[in-house]
């Protein structure tokens, strides 16, 4: 057995790109949902500002009890 296989193994190369961290298995799951996170936080600012300003509150329950 030599100390370096790989240097002797003709399919070393043809193997590389499997490790590459393109394709390791963070990088797909952080890429499996693009733009999810602006999402998360465009929306949370949306509802905490609809809840602190009051905008959009019904008045359906106040409407009924005349």
């Amino acid at each position: 057995m030599s100390k370096f296989p790989s240097l002797f193994d003709p399919w070393t190369k043809r193997d590389a790109w499997r490790k590459h961290p393109v394709f390791s298995n963070r990088a797909m799951f952080s890429n499996l949902f693009p733009g999810f996170g602006i999402a998360v936080v465009a929306f949370s600012v949306y509802v905490l500002t609809e809840n602190v300003l009051g905008i959009g509150k019904h008045r359906a329950v106040e409407d009924k009890h005349h």
